[in-house]
């Protein structure tokens, strides 16, 4: 009976967390990242600010675990469109327009956790993601490399080029405010992915076939 009991505690810890993470992310979705603070967190999960130091000892770590949670969300969905694609080429395309389409279904987000400013410590932790998404460009593009799909080329380079693309095309204030609508979203990660094939050199006519191809979220 103890057991059970300790279960139960541990249980419901566990779920407080979770409800902490998911009012930071759903305040990080809806007005950026610089609005996550203990008071709204709190407020947002109907909790003391008291409870939410318990699990985050400050909003760093807070903000911290948003950032790391939401990388590790990104990257596994990122790989499994990317290792159900027939072959190397595709899976390239199926990894660029995976993102694409994520982000831009919870833009606000998707810059909150790569590239918004808000202050040092933060920065490192978006710069962290940004790199790993650039490795897991790098490991497509070399694959296709190696299978004689892309011509030869400095991965290093190209790799965190596509996250710029991805990032300034579809994110960064520079990014057009497309309509909300599925049909705009669609195009516009086609347009994207279209760019960051033909910049890796896919000739066009192949690369329309695999953005074609390419089942978005």
């Amino acid at each position: 009976m103890p057991y059970r009991r300790t279960q139960n505690v541990v249980r419901r810890l566990a779920e407080r967390e979770q409800t902490i993470r998911d009012a930071a992310q759903s305040i990080a979705a809806e007005a950026g990242m610089g609005a996550v603070q203990i008071a709204a967190v709190a407020q947002r999960a109907d909790i003391a600010a008291g409870t939410v130091y318990r699990y985050f000892p400050s909003k760093t770590d807070l903000i911290a675990d948003v950032i790391s949670g939401a990388a590790e969300r990104e990257l596994a969905a990122m790989r499994a469109a990317a290792d159900a694609a027939p072959g190397p080429l595709s899976a390239l395309a199926a990894c660029i327009a995976t993102f694409a389409a994520r982000a831009l279904q919870e833009r606000r987000l998707a810059w909150a956790v790569i590239a918004e400013p808000v202050d040092a410590n933060i920065d490192g932790l978006r710069l962290a993601f940004r790199r790993r998404l650039a490795t897991e460009f790098e490991t497509r593009i070399k694959a296709a490399v190696a299978s004689g799909h892309l011509p030869d080329q400095d991965t290093r380079i190209s790799a965190p080029a596509i996250v710029g693309v991805l990032m300034e095309g579809l994110l960064g204030p520079l990014a057009p405010r497309a309509a909300a609508d599925s049909g705009a979203m669609r195009e516009a990660v086609q347009t994207t992915t279209l760019l960051a094939l033909r910049a890796l050199g896919v000739v066009d006519a192949r690369a329309r076939g695999l953005v074609v191809q390419c089942t978005l979220p």
